[in-house]
């Protein structure tokens, strides 16, 4: 890479997409940062990222399976809201069918705290779990597949 003048670019500018501020019921940290599943559609990740784009800031809202490590539901929206991590939620949902007691781990923000995110959890069965307040290791595995597509697609 040096011969050639080649140099990674890995550090953009950040923006804030965890609103935890709020007065809604926070579920307790199941996780407890053990990132390790017994198989496929037992523990899963979410959170939200951005992307800058001409048009503005885009929202993406990504599902992990934490034993497979893939993205089993996605959405994107240029507003960051509930229906975003709904969506993405319900696709993931839609594709793999998980059983009853699947645990769900995201950070506090309002979108997952939110009366109709807890609506379609309980629909489905998932169990609800929630990052320590302000630790964004508790969530690391996402935070690392977001490091990883925009150091590597995007940037």
């Amino acid at each position: 890479m040096r011969i050639n003048g080649i140099a990674a670019k890995t550090k953009r500018r950040f923006k804030a997409t965890t609103n935890s501020r709020h007065c809604l019921p926070v579920a307790p940290n199941l996780l407890n940062k053990r990132f390790a599943a017994t198989g496929t559609d037992k523990v899963r990740v979410s959170d939200i990222t951005y992307v800058w784009t001409h048009a503005g800031w885009l929202y993406l809202a990504a599902v992990l399976d934490l034993y497979s490590r893939r993205i089993v539901g996605w959405a994107m929206g240029d507003r960051i809201t509930s229906e975003l991590v709904i969506r993405a939620l319900n696709q993931a949902i839609w594709k793999r069918k998980p059983a009853p007691g699947l645990i769900l781990h995201s950070d506090r923000g309002s979108q997952y705290a939110s009366t109709a995110f807890r609506d379609v959890l309980s629909r489905h069965e998932i169990i609800q779990s929630m990052s320590a307040k302000g630790d964004c290791y508790d969530n690391a595995v996402a935070e690392s597949f977001f490091h990883t597509l925009k150091t590597e697609y995007v940037f």
